[in-house]
């Protein structure tokens, strides 16, 4: 072998890179296993909040050594920047894609116009999303375009406005106002990014991710190690839209007029609709009349009981210039009263543009106040938020957490005109953040100068830095919906990281120990590069800041039973150059130098598979296919260039021999002569009829389609005894409906719920009325005394209650859906084009794409006849399409390596009515097996020990590699020469 001191030098320095990026992971390994240790024998277990303290100790530990200089060349500080990331399901945490609203973009670049062919476009638009993969503003324009008559963009009550007048005049065509609009839209997103990224920078957590996705108006964040939950999501989707109005007294005697009012009203309203029902039913018999009355009396309970329907929610006054205080559980039935078209058209002149809005909730309150904040006729507030040149968090004079903030000079005159006009009436300023009251103090002292002002409440400490950081950043150009989302918490996190360490060893093990077995020393130098191989694939994912997902460690474990299959072919062609003779150097040289094209074929078509899984795949499964990518280039460089100079380096010494075989393993698949081609019509036969059930299956029974595929909320819960999931099934679907799925998920004692209730809702209010109902339904399963907040996902260190959620919008779901048959059409017409680059015959292309058909239908087929009876989980979404394009990569490079071999002895000795191809497969049958063996226990190893969200996925991989070392054999290669053979028998070829 040439250049083998380059090829030393590369791989030391390779090496050395690799365990320098590695070094710093285990820093802060080391670290935080101190902080930990610190933080437990510095309080005791039976502290209240033990496990609050304890991470808070953690915290106040690392912060104070994380200056501190480690081994002379780094800290703790710099050490955890640079550490190998770990994903969402590795460390928990929330992933979330928001989408950012391009229709308030649009409203507000038009001023909120009132035309009604804007908004009526806009509408149409809305709807049109709902089936369309375009661009919301594209469906916007097409929506216009089709109904605009005269009207124009460019008209003075839409974008030919005072705030665009810069770029926009009415004189401009549509054509010319669209890029323009297009530009603004994008320059709104990016802001949207930069506010969102401000915010993350300081939330606190160690390597955020957060980017854009195309042109969508989509962000992606990763907040991985978030335990808040609750706070993360408020913080991204908060528009921190800040406003100061003037309050109305509680005791204005037009508010208590209109008060009064509404409720003689809504009294009327329900005593006529009782009448009325009752007076409908008269004629029918006595019996029905009494549980007519009996239904009556339940439903109008709340109402005719109290007398009082809406008066009778009022619990008493409010506090800090509140006009009353309610429930929190009353408050969307007051707020629907309020909201009534007749109800509005009570209030009294004086007052006829009040705006009612509600307290910001504590988290322990069962009670909220109702503000009424002066209005006017185009609801604009006295001032808002675009005034605050700076926020801090603080404390006021009680010592208690606030928000203090300093305002431009714009700001600080509105501020002492509007503290001034308080003063006078005697009223209260209302200090609003996103339609919440978060105080509304009065003032004493008469107009306050200099633009100070303070945002004081029952706040902790975090909520007071998030509130200011959010200031800070500034509000969004429009609101945020999370879309999608992911939630792990950090005990099933560490659970991943168990069960993966798990697999990987137990993989590992096998591996080693099995090339030794078959190769004997041969086999030790292969487990060398192994090891090297291992060391380097975590070096590149550090240096690279890759994210490590669990379907990442599965990516390396594949690796691992993959990366043998090169020193499999090279090893076994040594062997055939031994048998026919040659000296030990020379067999070794033209073995490698053979396998060389079967190996690189191979690799290149499993690449290109990942390459479009990388592509098209989002989250876990593009980690899944980046290990699998940075694995297949190092396994390469190990095979190829590391195992060559051990092997060499070996026998190079006098008296040394080395044997690629032990006595157990020297003869067999020796001397094989199956005839494969003989058995090829049976062979059809059988996958004919495998592949015709599992078709017949996916046409009546279908598949199982995760919330991926078709949108909705899926939990998974566990909980302290086995549970019964068809009776909570039958609870759940009473107060979600019908759909609602519930089955077993791992343990008895886990179960997974997917609802698609409110699926097409956003906001956090739905997500937290659905975990609300959830914790109603399921409290009698839970052990006595657990609270909501100890039942919802991110809870530290928990066993029982929400381990992990997720929620995929419909929209996105269309996205996932689509960009999973992109990736599987890609790949096969990708690989299809480079075998046939390759072989120079569509006949070979032909059976390598027959092959996958085959192994891709059979395994839908299995997932179709067997889903709903496996005791784990096997819905088809984004980790089953990871596995069906692995399926495909493998299968393709079983084939590929066979083809090789054909070509290389038919190219010899001529097809010979098919013997020579029937040679060919049984040359390879040694590698074939060898390569499916090592891939399988692998497998079986990360299917049994690897986490119950891998056993589906590595179900698939299972049954692709079983029959897709079968259909390298008897499909592809029959296919192939079937197609050939006319023109062999010819003597074309």
């Amino acid at each position: 072998m040439q250049n083998k001191g380059l090829i030393k030098l590369f791989a030391f320095l390779f090496g050395i890179v690799s365990i320098y990026q590695l070094s710093y992971t285990f820093i802060t390994n080391k670290v935080e296993k101190e902080a930990e240790t610190f933080a437990i024998s510095s309080i005791s277990e039976a502290e209240e909040d033990y496990v609050a303290k304890r991470e808070a100790l953690e915290a106040r530990y690392l912060d104070s050594i994380g200056s501190n200089p480690i081994f002379g060349f780094t800290n703790y500080d710099e050490a955890k920047k640079k550490e190998l990331n770990k994903g969402l399901d590795l460390k928990g945490g929330i992933n979330v894609t928001l989408q950012i609203s391009v229709k308030d973009i649009l409203k507000g670049l038009a001023n909120n116009t009132k035309n009604p062919v804007f908004n009526k476009a806009l509408s149409d638009a809305d709807t049109a999303s709902k089936n369309s993969d375009d661009t919301y503003l594209e469906l916007f324009f097409d929506a216009f375009d089709n109904i605009k008559g005269d009207t124009k963009l460019a008209s003075p009550d839409i974008f030919a406005n005072k705030e665009l007048s810069d770029v926009i005049n009415f004189q401009m065509s549509d054509d010319e106002v669209k890029p323009i609009i297009r530009t603004k839209i994008d320059e709104a997103i990016v802001s949207a990014f930069e506010v969102l990224r401000e915010r993350i920078d300081g939330f606190g957590v160690t390597q955020p991710n957060i980017q854009r996705e195309g042109n969508s108006g989509r962000i992606l964040v990763e907040l991985p190690g978030a335990r808040d939950i609750a706070r993360a999501q408020d913080l991204l989707s908060s528009t921190a839209q800040l406003e100061f109005w003037e309050t109305y007294k509680p005791t204005n005697q037009s508010i208590g007029t209109f008060l009064v009012s509404a409720n003689e009203y809504l009294k009327s309203v329900v005593e006529t609709d009782t009448t009325a029902v009752v007076e409908e039913e008269i004629t029918k018999p006595e019996s029905e009349i009494d549980s007519l009355l009996s239904d009556v009396s339940d439903d109008a309970s709340d109402l005719i009981g109290q007398v009082n329907p809406l008066l009778g929610l009022i619990q008493g006054p409010g506090q800090n210039n509140a006009i009353a205080s309610v429930a929190i559980k009353d408050t969307a039935k007051l707020g629907e009263y309020l909201r009534m078209r007749e109800v509005r058209r009570l209030i009294p002149a004086e007052i006829q543009f009040v705006k009612f809005a509600w307290e910001r909730p504590t988290a322990d309150s069962e009670v909220v106040d109702l503000y009424a904040l002066k209005s006017n006729r185009d609801n604009i507030p006295r001032m808002s938020g675009d005034v605050v040149s700076d926020a801090r968090d603080d404390f006021d004079q009680l010592s208690r957490p606030a928000v203090s903030m300093s305002m431009n000079t714009r700001g600080a005159k509105e501020w002492e005109k509007l503290t001034g006009d308080a003063f006078n009436n005697q009223t209260g300023i209302a200090i609003v953040l996103d339609n919440k009251v978060y105080t509304a103090p009065g003032v004493s002292t008469g107009p306050i100068s200099g633009g100070r002002s303070e945002i004081t409440g029952t706040f902790t400490v975090n909520e007071t830095k998030d509130i200011a950081n959010v200031l800070r950043a500034g509000k969004l150009p429009a609101k945020a919906d999370i879309i999608q989302s992911e939630i792990v918490g950090p005990s099933l996190g560490q659970e991943a990281i168990d069960s993966g360490f798990m697999s990987f060893m137990i993989a590992m093990a096998f591996v080693l120990l099995w090339m030794i077995f078959y190769y004997g020393k041969a086999g030790i130098f292969a487990d060398i590069a192994l090891l090297l191989n291992i060391l380097l694939i975590f070096g590149v994912l550090t240096s690279l800041n890759a994210v490590l997902t669990l379907p990442g460690i599965a990516g390396i474990v594949l690796t691992i039973g993959m990366s043998v299959d090169a020193n499999v072919l090279i090893f076994e062609r040594i062997k055939e150059e031994l048998a026919k003779g040659k000296g030990k150097a020379l067999a070794i040289s033209d073995g490698f130098s053979n396998a060389l094209s079967s190996i690189l074929d191979a690799n290149i078509t499993t690449g290109l598979t990942a390459l479009i899984l990388f592509i098209f795949g989002t989250g876990p499964i593009k980690g899944f296919a980046t290990t699998l990518l940075i694995g297949i280039l190092t396994s390469l460089f190990t095979a190829i260039f590391i195992t060559r100079l051990l092997i060499e380096w070996y026998i190079s010494k006098k008296g040394r021999s080395l044997d690629f075989s032990t006595g157990m393993t020297k003869n067999l698949f020796k001397n094989t002569k199956i005839n494969f081609l003989g058995k090829r019509k049976i062979a059809y036969v059988i996958s004919a009829i495998l592949v015709g059930v599992g078709l017949f299956s996916l046409f009546t029974q279908g598949l199982q389609q995760g919330v991926d595929f078709i949108g909705g909320r899926s939990y998974q819960v566990r909980f302290e005894h086995p549970v019964n999931p068809s009776e909570i099934a039958s609870e759940l679907n009473t107060v979600f409906g019908s759909g609602t799925n519930v089955k077993t998920y791992g343990d008895v004692n886990q179960i997974k719920i997917t609802t698609p209730y409110k699926v097409d809702v956003e906001g956090i209010e739905v997500d937290n009325e659905i975990q609300n109902t959830l914790f109603t339904s399921l409290q009698k399963y839970l052990p006595d005394g657990t609270s909501f907040n100890d039942f919802t996902v991110g809870a530290s260190e928990k066993s029982i209650g929400i381990l992990q959620s997720t929620k995929v919008g419909p929209t996105i779901a269309d996205d996932i859906k689509k960009n999973a048959v992109l990736a599987i059409i890609g790949s096969l017409f990708v690989v299809f084009l480079y075998i046939l680059l390759r072989f120079r015959k569509w006949q070979f292309s032909l059976g390598a794409v027959a092959a996958v058909f085959h192994d891709v239908l059979i395994v839908l087929g299995i997932f179709s006849l067997v889903g709903k009876i496996m005791p784990f989980n096997m819905e088809i979404d984004q980790a089953f399409i990871a596995a069906i394009l692995t399926v495909i990569g493998y299968s393709l490079n079983d084939t590929v390596v066979v083809f090789d071999r054909i070509r290389e002895i038919v190219g010899l000795k001529g097809w010979n009515n098919g013997e020579n191809v029937n040679e060919a497969l049984n040359s390879t049958l040694s590698r074939t097996l060898n390569t499916s063996l090592t891939t399988l226990v692998v497998l079986l190893a990360i299917f049994i020990f690897g986490g119950e969200s891998l056993r589906g996925f590595m179900f698939a991989m299972i049954i692709g590699v079983v029959v897709g070392t079968y259909s390298s054999l008897f499909i592809a290669t029959p296919v192939m020469f079937d197609t050939l053979k006319k023109r062999i028998q010819s003597g074309k070829e």
